[in-house]
């Protein structure tokens, strides 16, 4: 009982996060030496004198960061050991508030750059727990300022100054409809290209049964939360969460294209072409479904494409399947929804201990063979390099780099997108997949979600996560009939009124001084 009363005294002032507790993290952090301007005795060059350890925090991953062979790596060719730990894979935003509230001297943190980590970053930077890496990276961070997209930079800034590293996420469209090109064979279809013939597709897999399935045929599967199923939301121009509507940004609820994409899933459900129990799907329920044989089509993402084809060539040997083109609507939109933004970010807590050395660690891993070294390995060893492309030595390039993406902290943005496509060629199935979509498919139909680089806006963090989730399970009902489209005016009023309105405007706002 006493364990678990001192737990949720953490939580709380974890939650809290109060500036006096910060301040007091910042008076320790000043106390061992350590302050957001480098100061003329810790200005010495690293050689001078022994480097020390460092200890960071990284995201969760399998493998031990401390034994995994890029930490050997960066160590030889950086000078720096450094104790790695990471955060748990359950409810990490929790356990990193305790942690920046406590003190816990880390010399780097990296997250997720998800909304909500970017929000946290953001909340701790205001209140003072974290270094400003503005003068540090002027003095010790040429490599940084070389390698990161200055936008990306701009974009980590908090009133002004900047606290975090961005590593910037990859455009590549992820998600799309992946479908039994064997099933289409029998039905003698082709591909479908357009919503009308996204449709036609759907009802003869229910209607001829190619499958053999009987009545039982599920013409598409999604997993529940996926309630805006990508390729077919593109079709109806609302690929990601806000989108350009007459020159403001407008999430998808405050759409016009909002009603007729509901209308049109819905008319999919009452047609028994969506699965009925869509809504209950886990994401391994609706693989299950696809790989068992049930359904003819499943949203996918390409990444998992080498795990679904073994696993249906285990079930039905004669099976094939394949990606479908980007849909077009009736106006001729189209669209696969490409993110944005920040793949991870990592600062440098007040109660850092070597605050110069962390920078000095991170540029010295930017340098431009030593970035590249740790991404992909060695030329003839891990890779091989021809013809422009960068392509894998199995095992070792898994063995040795399958997880070296966790060790960014910022990325030769010039390069990385050349050097980072050796990963999609681990398996040509994987990489037929990732080109399809991103190589194939025409270049305007990869939809980037508008807000990636947008600065901290506070009203907007503060209710993206409550928002999108009224969205999320309104726009299920509908589809699933639970609630009449007449109340689509009420659910509005409750979502301007729910922080949509002060949103809007502090999204537009920003908007407005970006737009070309």
């Amino acid at each position: 009982m006493l364990k678990k009363q001192r737990k949720m005294m953490l939580l709380t002032l974890a939650a809290s996060l109060s500036v006096t507790s910060l301040v007091a993290c910042s008076s320790k952090s000043t106390d061992s030496g350590s302050s957001a301007a480098p100061s003329t005795a810790s200005a010495a060059p690293a050689s001078a004198g022994p480097k020390p350890e460092l200890k960071s925090l990284q995201v969760w991953q399998q493998e031990d960061y401390n034994t995994y062979p890029v930490a050997k790596f960066l160590e030889e060719k950086t000078g720096y050991k450094v104790k790695y730990d990471m955060m748990p894979q359950d409810k990490p935003t929790d356990k990193l508030n305790i942690l920046i509230a406590s003190g816990e001297p880390y010399d780097a943190i990296t997250t997720n750059g998800t909304a909500d980590f970017k929000a946290l970053y953001a909340d701790y930077a205001k209140k003072g727990a974290l270094t400003d890496l503005g003068p540090l990276i002027d003095k010790y961070g040429p490599n940084i300022k070389a390698a990161i997209d200055p936008n990306a930079l701009e974009a980590a800034k908090v009133d002004g100054k900047l606290y975090a590293i961005p590593t910037k996420t990859l455009p590549s469209a992820g998600e799309s409809l992946y479908i039994r090109q064997d099933w289409l064979d029998k039905v003698g279809m082709k591909a479908p290209t357009t919503l009308d013939e996204l449709v036609a597709v759907l009802k003869a897999f229910k209607e001829k049964d190619p499958g053999g399935n009987g009545d039982k045929n599920i013409p598409l599967t999604i997993r529940g939360e996926a309630m805006f199923i990508n390729n077919i939301v593109g079709a109806f121009g609302i690929s990601t969460f806000w989108n350009d509507v007459n020159g403001k940004l407008t999430p998808r609820v405050l759409d016009p294209a909002y009603k007729d994409y509901v209308t049109f899933a819905a008319d999919l459900f009452k047609q028994g072409l969506l699965d009925k129990e869509f809504a209950a799907n886990k994401d391994a329920t609706a693989k299950e479904k696809f790989t068992s044989g049930r359904a003819g089509m499943i949203m996918l993402h390409w990444a998992d494409v080498p795990v679904i084809a073994d696993a249906l060539a285990k079930n039905i040997p004669t099976a094939k399947a394949n990606f479908i083109p980007a849909l077009k609507g009736k106006d001729g939109k189209s669209g696969l929804t490409a993110p944005s933004g920040f793949d991870r970010i990592t600062f440098i807590p007040k109660a850092s201990k070597h605050p110069e050395d962390a920078i000095k660690w991170m540029n010295a891993k930017l340098e431009k063979e030593t970035f590249k070294t740790m991404a992909i390995g060695e030329e003839n060893k891990h890779y091989t390099f021809k013809d422009g492309a960068y392509t894998p030595i199995q095992p070792i390039f898994t063995d040795e780099r399958n997880r070296a993406n966790n060790f960014l902290m910022g990325t030769d943005d010039t390069n990385y997108p050349t050097y980072w496509q050796a990963r999609v060629r681990k398996d040509m199935r994987l990489f037929d997949a990732w080109n399809f979509m991103n190589t194939i498919q025409p270049a305007n139909t990869r939809i980037k979600d508008p807000l990636g680089f947008a600065p901290y806006l506070p009203e907007f963090s503060k209710n993206f996560q409550q928002l999108n989730t009224m969205v999320g399970d309104y726009t299920t009902k509908l589809i699933f009939g639970a609630e009449p489209l007449s109340g689509l005016d009420a659910f509005i009023a409750k979502f301007k009124s729910s922080g949509g309105d002060v949103s809007f405007k502090e999204v537009n706002d920003w908007y407005a001084t970006v737009k070309k």
